[in-house]
């Protein structure tokens, strides 16, 4: 998922994080300065799903205009992951060994 909310804000005339915070605290969402700034600017770990009502609700517009899917991102079915292997000068692999002296887990 992308997250939208700046231009979602600025396509209804909200230019500063700080006007945003003080519309969502009259909804009764208040949020610190440090949140809003990583919300405003950033792309969130998480989010509740209370506060993204009271998000749509501020900006009048529905969840996909702050939330865009990427569908793209999502590893198809069968699809097997690359792993970077590292070969020595001589060409023969090079296998990590750990610092502690146990084994590495087989692969």
């Amino acid at each position: 998922m992308k997250w939208n909310l700046r231009l979602a804000a600025a396509n209804r005339g909200i230019w500063k994080a700080s006007e945003l915070q003080r519309m969502l605290a009259e909804r009764g969402l208040v949020i610190s300065a440090g949140k809003m700034s990583g919300l405003w600017s950033g792309n969130p770990a998480s989010i509740k799903l209370d506060d993204l009502d009271v998000i749509c609700a501020v900006l009048g517009c529905p969840i996909s205009d702050v939330l865009i899917p990427e569908p793209e991102k999502v590893p198809q079915p069968g699809a097997q992951e690359t792993t970077a292997t590292a070969t020595g000068s001589d060409g023969a692999v090079v296998t990590p060994k750990r610092r502690d002296g146990r084994s590495l887990p087989p692969e």
